[in-house]
């Protein structure tokens, strides 16, 4: 292409980074990233009609020009003509109308169609050419559109929680899975982001106990092609379209219907009213790979304005560390600056309070793989604005090297998926295996004591050399400890089911891991009494499932790092057997409310749990645990016990044999004080005496603060522990204070 008197901009007009930015009357500039593009043409949606205007100028990768007339509401896309080399990775097609990455609001909620692709596909969304030609089928009657929306917005003087990290207790949750059977909203308000913020659904979170939401996606999103053959859609959300838009269809039936500017006024209202609630919002977001799938995809933006700039590309061939078919480029100057600017938008526009990043690791991968100072990590961790906000990486992705649990920069959090596995194995796994096959030396207590006391073998290891003794980069809340998220089984599904039931999905069970880590008690899937089972023996399993989930719940909550709940495992939550439950928008995915006696008590449990962590400081120590001197105890000491009582030696913590843990996690002193906290984790299979360590051990008053073998924690006696001895049945927890007099 010849350079014309409009290639080189004059400044100071040129913008300096992509995207809209108009005054209160719509004229400023526009600009977009698409450096191989030959031409880029802004449609503007004035009725049913189009109108074009070609952006003129190139600076630095960007075209731009001057515009007129983008105020809220404006309905715009953009066209692009340039060259068209699949084999390259170039799918320019100017029949095609994408959207702006940057725009902050769409149009409306879409199925995928098969004029969103950039060549001929057939009914069933696959290419009909083996090397497919350009479609000339024009699809902006069909395209989503990107909508002007405006900034503005009644904050009434909104704070942020603010909670810090060693007192934080993630909840993870759907926006419409939470609240679309919510018994107390009405139900306009059901599977929305308003229904979130209902005072009735925020007196529930508030008794829990927990202080900060996750959300799953709320990005734009778009459905994958083989969801769309099935019949189904991508509910969880991983399949973002836009990254500065929120998705509409969790909005209310008449914010959708007023258009872009209604569904993010209602995201900010949702945002503001739990933070009033007294709670913290963090947007799980996924900056790994986008809608557009793989090679086979569609164009939606990024692929037609310019996807090898946008998508890792290896000589044509698109690279895949995700699962997804392709890889957003995290090498690519113009990625970065839309990652961070959206991070940023979403923080300073629509006040979130972080963010979880889905497959974090492909986020610090250059070409010799990951690097935990990857200029985009080092950009986001070094942020005013991002460094103030809870940051929570996801530590992997499928690519090689791709695990990378506890080599997140500070100040970045981390799901640590060690403590989900061994504490699966200790209460699960390991139990199961013992009783099929009749070996006891199966499991032991070490892995489940190094979680237990916050992981410092993961959070450790990357610590700069010659730090004095005892001092470490991070603290034990970088560890997201957690048994279940929103992929794999629920927790009542660990305790039901050792094999996946994923037939609904579509793919013959195919889809979903093998890896489950689960023990159903002797009997697969939901009870039935027949000629298997008598009424006894199906009680005795249920009161088991019951008793484990609690125990789970207890060793998960009382572990020394940040605990993430899933939303519904306080009540028993099943997805009937269903371990990939991506793409089920109905009752298998969305949390049960009709009431149960059994759920509402284990609910009881975890309020009782929480209420535990709060009040006893020693249980959210900010520094790694020290081995604990009898002599000057102190909040950052640990010690473990026998049965008996006595200091556990090596031949001990070597010993597979041994499936019973005690751990003293001593008090606080002074006037805000706490009592030291024994706390015994058994999966023996027979009742076991435990005896209370002996001075020069904490000889205070003696209770039992909680026990997972009763139903509910209103069966609590309360009464001083006699004998300085207490009976630990199968499978449980019991939690003792001991005064500090």
């Amino acid at each position: 292409m010849q350079p014309d008197r409009f290639d080189r901009a004059t400044p100071p007009l040129a913008p300096t980074c992509p995207g809209l930015s108009v005054d209160a009357q719509g004229r400023g500039t526009f600009a977009v990233a698409a450096p191989r593009a030959e031409a880029v043409d802004l449609v503007i949606r004035e009725g049913g009609a189009e109108r074009t205007q070609r952006l003129r100028h190139f600076d630095g990768g960007l075209r731009w020009d001057e515009v007129t007339g983008m105020t809220p509401g404006t309905r715009y896309g953009l066209r692009v003509s340039g060259p068209w080399d699949p084999a390259s990775g170039l799918w320019c097609n100017p029949a095609k109308l994408l959207q702006d990455p940057w725009g902050r609001g769409i149009s409306h909620c879409s199925s995928l169609l098969s004029s969103f692709f950039p060549f001929e596909v057939d009914a069933m969304l696959r290419p009909i050419e083996q090397h497919p030609t350009p479609s000339d089928h024009d699809n902006g009657h069909e395209a989503v559109w990107s909508e002007v929306v405006s900034d503005r917005f009644d904050w009434q003087d909104d704070l942020r929680p603010m909670v810090d990290w060693d007192s934080t207790v993630l909840y993870e949750l759907h926006v419409k899975g939470f609240t679309q059977l919510f018994p107390d909203l009405p139900p306009e308000l059901r599977g929305t982001y308003a229904g979130l913020a209902h005072p009735s659904v925020t007196s529930y979170l508030r008794s829990l106990g927990v202080t900060t939401l996750e959300l799953l996606p709320i990005h734009a999103a778009m459905d994958e092609p083989h969801l769309t053959r099935l019949g189904l859609s991508n509910y969880w959300g991983y399949s973002t379209m836009g990254f500065f838009a929120p998705e509409p269809s969790l909005a209310t039936t008449a914010a959708q219907r007023r258009g872009a500017q209604a569904v993010l006024d209602e995201v900010k209202t949702m945002v503001r009213d739990l933070h009033a609630a007294g709670f913290e919002v963090v947007l799980d977001v996924v900056y790994n790979h986008t809608a557009e799938g793989g090679a086979d995809g569609p164009a939606l933006s990024f692929r037609g304005l310019d996807s090898l700039e946008y998508y890792w590309n290896d000589h044509g061939r698109i690279l895949d560390v995700t699962g997804t078919g392709a890889t957003f480029d995290p090498r690519s100057v113009h990625v970065m600056d839309l990652i961070l600017a959206s991070l940023r938008y979403w923080v300073q526009e629509v006040h979130v309070d972080g963010f979880r990043f889905d497959l974090a690791a492909t986020l610090g991968r250059d070409d010799r793989g990951f690097r935990p100072d990857h200029p985009l990590l080092r950009a986001i961790a070094t942020d005013p604005v991002l460094r103030q906000v809870k940051l929570i990486a996801e530590p992997w992705d499928v690519g090689t090297g791709g695990w990378q649990t506890g080599a997140f920069p500070v100040p970045f959090t981390e799901w640590n998926d060690a403590f989900r596995d061994d504490v699966r194995d200790f209460w699960l796994a390991d139990r199961g295996h013992r009783e099929r096959s009749g070996d006891d030396a199966v499991g032991g207590v070490r892995d489940l004591a190094t979680r237990l006391a916050g992981s410092s073998d993961l959070f450790t290891q990357h610590d700069p050399p010659h730090l004095p003794a005892g001092r470490s980069l991070r603290s034990p809340w970088a560890s997201i400890n957690y048994v279940t998220a929103h992929d794999g089984f629920t927790l009542r599904d660990l305790t039901v089911y050792e094999t996946k039931r994923n037939e609904a999905n579509g793919e013959d069970n195919r889809d979903g891991t093998t890896n489950n880590r689960s023990f159903n008690h002797g009997y697969e899937g939901e009870l039935s009494i027949d000629g298997e089972l008598t009424a006894e023996a199906a009680g005795q399993i249920e009161r088991m499932r019951r008793r484990t989930a609690r125990s789970i719940l207890a060793t998960l909550l009382l572990a020394s790092g940040t605990p993430m709940l899933t939303a519904g495992d306080e009540r028993l939550r099943t997805q009937r057997g269903n371990n990939n439950a991506y793409c089920q928008d109905n009752e298998i995915s969305w949390v049960d409310w009709t009431p149960n006696p059994h759920a509402e008590a284990v609910q009881e449990t975890v309020v009782q749990l929480l209420r535990l962590r709060a009040e006893h400081p020693q249980l959210r120590a900010p520094h790694f645990l020290r081995p604990a001197d009898p002599l000057a105890l102190d909040a950052g000491q640990i010690a473990w016990f026998t049965q008996n009582g006595e200091p556990m030696d090596h031949a001990e913590w070597m010993d597979t044999r041994r499936h019973l843990l005690v751990m003293l996690r001593p008090g606080v002193h002074g006037r805000e004080g706490s009592d030291h906290l024994l706390i015994i984790h058994s999966t023996e299979p027979d009742p076991w005496q435990v005896r209370l360590p002996a001075a020069p051990w904490p000889q205070g008053t003696a209770r039992v603060l909680l026990d997972t073998a009763l139903e509910s924690p209103a069966e609590l006696s309360g009464a001083p522990i006699a004998d300085r001895t207490v009976t630990v049945q199968p499978g449980s927890v019991v939690v003792i204070g001991i005064s500090a007099d």
